[in-house]
């Protein structure tokens, strides 16, 4: 299964709380930080609602 690398762009001062808690979610804590996840649709939810905050890859 592809898996998606998602990092950490902009930093989430003045961000609203839901998409706080998404990137804590996506285990991201601060900007610079990068996580590897499985490519499930939960999980491309969940970015497509910090898009504007994070960058995304796909992994082999």
């Amino acid at each position: 299964m592809a898996q998606l690398k998602v990092t950490q762009t902009r930093s989430i001062i003045g961000a609203k709380v839901q998409h706080r808690e998404t990137l804590r979610s996506l285990g991201l804590k601060r900007v610079g930080d990068s996580v590897v996840k499985e490519d499930r649709p939960e999980f491309r939810g969940m970015v497509r609602a910090v898009a504007h905050m994070v960058t995304v890859e796909e992994v082999d």
